[in-house]
């Protein structure tokens, strides 16, 4: 369906914001939906996901059926089984007996379909998003980088995809290389530039970052995982050249995820209901409880870590390695005597205060949701919650003034109220769909009403 704006420019019934895997999940199951016309726009001059990790030999930690449109339509021509079949693929993937693929072929397979999608526009910066009451819609502006033009539409209903943020220890943000100035990091402070970064941009820097004597990584989740391994591999084979691995968290362990068939049940329609009904202080400490839920590493990773360390020290070699988990850092400076970085840490059970030494630091701590500055202008029209989060609803929509008659959806940044489920691929389409069928007003994919065979919750309840 679509009308006409005052000056005669058509509405859109959509627009979403930010084109990641979980808003490219919703414009791919759009597609073909005859009364929604849609338009996703991002800022990058083509698709990427994490390209500062798609390192050789790293995997999805989720099965190839959660790709972007499975799990929600089986049928549809955006599934990965299609992208092996149009690139001839299908027999070497049949062969392979893949059952988590390659993160560079997800990758590709991504920009596979948002190079086919018509409704998907890259070079377009959204730098405002305001409520238009002679319009009754949202007014999106947004700007080309390659022409500096600016465009205005109107939508009846808006989905912000806009991804999560790096997320860096407040006590080496002072020492962010200068890749973080539009991520709001500071200036690197001393001449080692380029060795104190996010793991968002390991890959930019690895070769530079091999070379060096020592690098620390932090934090010990996926990231910090593949980048020590990553590292490790950098070392010759008897461990000699190649840089001295550190790896620090603040984790009590260096643990697995979470990855049981049961265990995973936490990532079904099913949780999430469980979840939305607890009151909000039992919300926000599940969250943090469940930390090897979403933030715990692959096996198989752990395994390698370790293999590597054991074919190092093979005749009693000492490893050009270190493991420290329960560490927490409460310093970081910059030593130009010796050009390298001082780090203050704390053993948090022993509590006990040491320093640490490192030419570079790489911190893979992680990502969060922040608010994009071009909400700024509805900013006083979106109910926020007392810590300054969405309130956001079971159809992903997010609570605004009633003088706002149109909806705004949010995707991955609602962990405070959906639970762990939200950054994690398994539930893209099913969410995609489950705001889908909202936009449409009617079901335009059918969604399972059980999922899991855990019962969350009372009997009965």
């Amino acid at each position: 369906m679509t009308t006409e704006h005052q000056d005669g420019h058509q509405i859109y019934d959509v627009v979403g914001v930010g084109i990641g895997p979980f808003n490219l999940s919703l414009a791919a199951l759009s597609d073909g939906v005859p009364e929604l016309r849609t338009l996703f726009l991002d800022a990058k001059p083509a698709f990427s996901w994490h390209p500062g990790l798609l390192m050789e030999g790293t995997t999805l930690q989720v099965p190839f059926l959660a790709d972007l449109v499975t799990m929600a339509d089986p049928t549809s021509p955006w599934s990965y089984l299609n992208y092996l079949r149009e690139h001839d693929r299908m027999f070497p993937f049949f062969f392979s007996e893949r059952f988590h693929i390659p993160r560079r072929e997800y990758d590709h397979y991504c920009r596979w379909v948002a190079e086919h999608l018509p409704s998907c526009r890259f070079d377009a910066r959204v730098t405002e998003l305001a409520w238009d009451d002679t319009s009754d819609a949202f007014a999106v502006t947004y700007r080309s980088a390659a022409d500096g033009a600016v465009s205005r539409v109107w939508t009846r209903q808006v989905v912000l995809g806009v991804g999560t943020d790096p997320v860096v220890p407040q006590p080496l943000r002072a020492l962010l290389t200068d890749d973080h100035q539009d991520r709001g990091g500071g200036r690197d402070r001393g001449r080692g530039r380029g060795r104190v970064l996010h793991s968002a941009d390991y890959r930019t820097h690895r070769t530079a970052l091999a070379a060096l004597a020592d690098v620390t990584v932090v934090g010990a989740g996926q990231s910090g995982a593949e980048v020590a391994l990553d590292l490790l591999r950098h070392q010759d084979g008897d461990g000699a050249g190649g840089p001295y691995v550190r790896w620090l968290a603040r984790t009590p362990a260096f643990a697995p995820m979470e990855y049981s068939k049961i265990g995973l049940e936490h990532f079904t329609p099913d949780y999430i209901r469980y979840f939305r009904a607890l009151p909000e202080e039992r919300r926000e400490h599940l969250v943090r409880e469940q930390w090897q839920l979403y933030k715990g590493v692959s096996e198989e990773t752990l395994a390698d870590i370790h293999d590597e360390l054991y074919e190092r020290t093979i005749g009693g070699t000492e490893p050009r390695a270190a493991l420290h988990p329960g560490v927490a850092i409460e310093g970081a400076r910059y030593d130009d005597a010796g050009d390298d970085y001082v780090l203050t840490c704390r053993h948090v059970q022993q509590d006990k205060v040491f320093e640490i030494r490192t030419a570079a630091i790489v911190s893979a701590t992680g990502y969060a949701a922040t608010r994009p500055a071009f909400l700024e202008p509805l900013a006083g029209l979106v109910d926020w919650d007392d810590r300054g989060r969405y309130r956001v609803d079971g159809d992903y929509r997010v609570s605004l003034n009633p003088r706002v008659t149109g909806a705004l959806y949010v995707q991955n940044a609602e962990l405070h109220t959906h639970g762990v489920g939200t950054p994690d691929l398994t539930l893209s389409a099913w969410r995609a769909a489950t705001i889908l069928n909202a936009l449409a007003d009617r079901p335009v994919l059918r969604l399972p009403p059980r999922a899991a065979w855990t019962t969350f919750g009372a009997p009965g309840v």
